[in-house]
């Protein structure tokens, strides 16, 4: 998430939130109405076979969380509701304690289940209760033979149990699909059980080998392939994430309708067709319009095509529907993109405040330090990083471009160098990937070219991924070496024909590079029209600090019409929450001089170098754009 929301924006597995607000149709007579909360408590098992350990729950929490009649109350919810009572999320929990939760909730009925072992048959035993006192609403029951056929006795259980509530059958039947559908292994199910209470405990990266796990026992759970594709995704490491998430899409006839929307969703930003993503987030919205997941993928869209306001609309209405990590994230990301520094220190605030605290908060709490000219904050986000075992690359990278940023190109390379081995230690070779070509295309910007392809290669080397292929391109595009950009450039159109932003923004902007690199910088203008809508979003990469506009900058420059290159310069500057601490906020300022200068405007031009001078106060004298930007000053003066 390079700006929080502003760039790469992150994706997260929220369990079955809920329901149509409105039904139309009439609905048999039952205790609980369209819309009803529901709160799911603990899974009793007294069947002295620990394979039902959390999986039964995991079970009841996706099929009942698949029907739209129902708002049943997500796990994260209840997870932060335990923690306020002094609970721990992993113990066992008396149903008073789900009452209570229910209550402070204002929901509607406790759904508790148990499995028991009766003459050699596995009993399964529902109930509904009311919140306020304890009455029961529904029951329901059902037995299996033998341990395979426990999946289904539950799925039949809860048909009942949820007509015995007052869903209509045409909804119960519409959106159930039964967990055994979707896996016939109690062991794989455990084991996602295991991963989504880890994820939301620990973060993804510590989810994975459970995952993994699931996967080996059964090859054939969509599930398992789409929550790996989330995690892949917000861990930068795109080229697993399309490979989990088409894996899961193969196989979306199997889940319910919700878990398949929310496959398509992950597939089709895996693949680029923004169109069809957005599309099928409008229709989450319509059927579980009080879930927070569409509204808030639903801005990450908006937000990768620049159209900012609407992205902070979307998330707001995320958050209001659910106050998780990524909300906050996301909220407090297009508040920087903004330039609205102080509600996003207040959205900080409020998540710490609600104890979530995280890799991507504190990657926001770096950029927000950094916006403010806050080093010791931006340090301390740093050394938090580096007592963690997932988390550390990620900040040693951020603290690389600041490095940059100021000139200081010999510490950035080192903090680059570090952020690499920490991705590799964590087994994330495409993340190390993308570290390493961001630190290339910095020494690009600078003029080191040598340093720029070296380093690209050495990117290429860890992975062939599509965003450090496309990465690797750009930067040797913009370091001198045009032919082997363009080869890469051509397998990435090969392979992602359907990649909206790639098309849009992305290959535009690599081949303006590219023109202006042969001394044509007509052809890039005239190329770089397509991204002018999207430019100020987050492109779908890890980079993008508005480089359509500081690409068109230059080549403005090149063709000596310094007004229009100065007005598409200033627009770094004027959108520090997009560009952030990345190395060309700074050279926008050298730019602008030269754009300056070349207008025959003297007083700007010496403020504008003046500006760059003391951004690089402290550089490393030896920088090349720093050696001729002395020069050119010289003879300004």
């Amino acid at each position: 998430m390079k700006g929080s929301a502003s760039s790469t924006l992150l994706k997260l597995l929220v369990v079955a939130l809920c329901p149509a607000a409105a039904w139309a149709q009439p609905h048999a007579a039952g205790p609980l109405h369209a819309g009803d909360t529901v709160v799911l408590a603990d899974f009793d098992n007294r069947a002295g076979d620990p394979v039902f350990d959390g999986t039964l729950y995991q079970a009841l929490t996706d099929e009942l969380g698949a029907s739209p009649f129902l708002n049943v109350l997500s796990e994260q919810k209840i997870a932060d509701a335990l923690r306020a009572m002094g609970h721990t999320d992993s113990e066992e929990h008396p149903v008073s304690v789900s009452r209570r939760i229910c209550i402070q909730d204002d929901g509607n009925a406790v759904v508790r289940g148990a499995i028991s072992k009766r003459q050699g048959r596995f009993a399964i035993d529902l109930a509904a209760l009311d919140c306020d006192n304890g009455r029961t609403l529904a029951e329901a029951g059902s037995t299996a033979m033998t341990r395979k056929d426990v999946l289904q006795a539950l799925g039949r259980a809860l048909a009942s149990l949820r007509t015995g509530l007052g869903e209509p059958v045409s909804s119960v039947r519409r959106y159930a699909i039964p967990t055994e559908a979707t896996t016939s292994s109690l062991e794989a199910l455990q084991d996602y059980s295991i991963a989504v209470r880890v994820q939301r405990e620990n973060g993804g990266p510590s989810s994975i080998p459970f995952l993994q796990r699931a996967i080996a026992r059964d090859a054939d759970f969509p599930s398992a392939y789409a929550l790996l594709s989330t995690i892949y995704s917000n861990l930068r490491q795109p080229g697993l994430a399309l490979q989990c998430a088409a894996k899961a899409y193969q196989l979306r006839d199997r889940v319910s309708e919700r878990e398949r929307l929310r496959i398509a969703t992950a597939y089709f930003l895996a693949t680029g067709e923004l169109r069809r993503e957005m599309q099928t987030y409008e229709r989450w919205q319509g059927e579980y319009p009080r879930d927070f997941l569409p509204y808030n993928d639903l801005g990450n869209d908006y937000a990768q095509t620049g159209k900012l306001h609407e992205a902070l609309t979307e998330y707001q209405k995320g958050l209001e529907l659910e106050p998780t990590q990524i909300g906050y994230i996301n909220v407090d990301g297009m508040y920087m993109a903004l330039n609205r520094p102080d509600d996003a220190k207040e959205t900080l605030n409020e998540a710490l405040a609600h104890h979530l605290d995280g890799r991507y908060v504190r990657q926001n709490l770096y950029w927000l330090a950094f916006l403010q000219s806050d080093a010791a904050a931006m340090r301390e986000q740093v050394a938090w990083g580096s007592s963690s075992q997932h988390d550390a690359d990620a900040l040693l990278t951020l603290q690389s471009d600041t490095d940059a940023y100021h000139g200081q190109m010999r510490s950035a390379r080192d903090y680059t160098r570090r952020a690499v081995a920490a991705a590799l230690r964590s087994d994330s070779k495409e993340a190390a990937a993308l570290w390493q070509v961001n630190g290339a295309l910095r020494e690009a910007e600078v003029g080191n070219l040598a340093l720029a392809r070296r380093g690209a290669a050495s990117a290429l080397a860890l992975s062939s991924g599509r965003d450090v292929t496309l990465m690797v391109a750009f930067t040797l595009a913009r370091s001198g070496a045009p032919a082997q950009a363009r080869m890469l450039l051509g397998k990435v159109e090969q392979e992602y024909p359907t990649d909206t932003l790639l098309k849009l923004y992305w290959l535009p902007t690599v081949h303006a590079a590219l023109e202006l690199d042969a001394g044509e910088p007509t052809h890039a203008i005239a190329t770089l029209k397509a991204t002018l809508p999207y430019e100020l979003g987050g492109a779908g990469t890890f980079v993008n600090y508005l480089y359509p506009a500081y690409v068109r900058g230059q080549a403005y420059l090149l063709a000596r019409e310094p007004d229009k290159a100065a007005r598409e310069l200033q627009k770094l500057p004027d959108h520090p929450g997009l560009v952030l601490n990345f190395v060309t906020g700074a050279l926008a300022r050298l730019q602008l001089g030269r754009a300056y200068e070349l207008a025959g405007d003297k007083s700007k031009a010496t403020t504008a170098y003046q500006q760059f001078f003391t951004l690089w106060r402290d550089a490393d004298p030896d920088v090349p754009v720093l050696e001729q930007a002395k020069a050119e000053y010289a003879g300004l003066r």
